[in-house]
């Protein structure tokens, strides 16, 4: 049942696969609801939560509810632990806006919220990341989680990140990352899908980054904080959670 899940989710386009979840999600939620693990984006309870990943597949990450896996709900944990982001005034950018988040944010009163892509229907401005519409300092809070892994010029992007960040603005620009890599890994004779799926842990990927990703965030500019929120918290919520040990966020500032 795992794998034919997995299947699933990996052969339908992610856009499609967005709209499509709007009335499954409720339906597996229903079904696996309990009080093992909780997502603490919308607080919700269950027994287990879903596999996510083909070719290297992760049991019991997907929450039913929201589909945040474990970089979401760190995430917003961390951002209503740590932060001032859900009640101080705010002009926010966010890349890419994931489903766990996109409505709760748009709701909220005290942010002037402005989602951008190239392909995601619940971007508002359609944008290449290395050419921003922006001007210079505009935003206070920049969200870039997951995109950069996606980027040939990943530096280019940065420094277009930077620039548009207003003075004393901050970001959060979460990757997938091999902490016990030194450097990060490229290769771009590497062709076949399944092969770079393999070797990348996704076929649209570009790179593995390794610790050297901070020094390129500070090359384009910014100061970085590699904060590893996990260690803040018991070793019962971040199981309850279904949170990744090791995983660092990012935190920019300019």
């Amino acid at each position: 049942m795992s794998k034919l899940f997995r299947y699933f989710l990996n052969l339908i386009p992610r856009p499609l696969l967005i709209r499509l979840s709007y009335w499954v999600r409720p339906i597996i939620a229903f079904w696996l609801k309990g009080n093992r693990f909780t997502d603490p984006i919308d607080g919700k309870s269950f027994r287990k939560f879903l596999p996510y990943g083909y070719e290297n597949p992760r049991e019991n990450v997907l929450s039913p509810s929201t589909l945040s896996l474990e970089r979401h709900r760190l995430l917003w944990l961390y951002l209503k632990n740590e932060t001032d982001f859900f009640n101080k005034k705010l002009k926010v950018l966010h890349f890419a806006p994931e489903q766990a988040f996109y409505s709760r944010f748009k709701k909220l009163k005290n942010i002037d919220y402005i989602t951008t892509d190239l392909n995601s229907p619940l971007a508002d401005v359609k944008a290449d990341i290395c050419n921003l519409p922006f001007p210079d300092d505009t935003f206070d809070v920049i969200l870039c989680n997951h995109v950069l892994e996606h980027i040939p010029d990943d530096g280019r992007a940065m420094r277009e990140l930077y620039r548009v960040m207003k003075p004393a603005g901050w970001g959060i620009f979460q990757i997938p990352q091999d902490l016990d890599r030194k450097e990060t890994f490229e290769d771009d004779s590497i062709t076949d899908k399944k092969e770079r799926a393999r070797i990348f842990g996704q076929y649209d990927h570009v790179r593995i980054y390794g610790r050297d990703y901070f020094d390129k965030l500070r090359s384009a500019g910014f100061t970085v904080e590699e904060v590893l929120y996990t260690e803040k918290l018991s070793q019962n919520d971040i199981e309850r959670y279904r949170l990744a040990q090791r995983e660092i966020i990012p935190l920019v500032k300019k």
